[in-house]
């Protein structure tokens, strides 16, 4: 894997504001572990800067970093391919989305064991998430995987 530096991580993150300016942001991240911290600031900036939206950070943080970890793990796509991130304010949930170019879906482990480091994250993105699923992504290749999360927390 290459090495890459926060600094250089973040001069690499290409984001725009979408059409509808302040409720929707989508910026793409290099396929690194790093890419996770990338990812949490940036929906730390986007909350942060709608007034009564914060109450969504802490469930919005955990469940975007589990999602951005499984596209960076385990997708299974050619060097060089990016992730894109997208948060969109709808009613009074953040939709989040997470892309990659593998078209694997994801799959909740039921069965780890108390001893397992890893296999945990899709169960607490069901858990943290009113709703949550996997798409292919339009016009392209690979899948996009979203979660909505509410001020209530789960409701799955």
């Amino acid at each position: 894997m290459d090495v890459i530096s926060p600094g250089e991580l973040q001069d690499d993150a290409s984001a725009h504001k979408s059409v509808t300016e302040e409720s929707a942001f989508e910026a793409t991240l290099p396929r690194h572990r790093l890419s996770v911290h990338a990812a949490r600031v940036l929906l730390r900036d986007f909350l942060i800067g709608v007034p009564g939206r914060a109450e969504l950070l802490p469930s919005g943080l955990l469940v975007l970093s589990e999602l951005v970890t499984n596209a960076v793990v385990h997708a299974r796509v050619p060097k060089g391919r990016r992730i894109a991130v997208r948060f969109e304010l709808v009613c009074d949930h953040l939709r989040m989305e997470v892309h990659d170019a593998s078209s694997e879906k994801p799959a909740i482990r039921r069965s780890t064991g108390p001893d397992d480091s890893s296999g945990r994250g899709l169960c607490l993105v069901e858990a943290l998430s009113a709703e949550w699923g996997c798409c292919p992504r339009p016009g392209g290749i690979g899948k996009f995987v979203w979660a909505l999360v509410g001020p209530e927390g789960g409701g799955r």
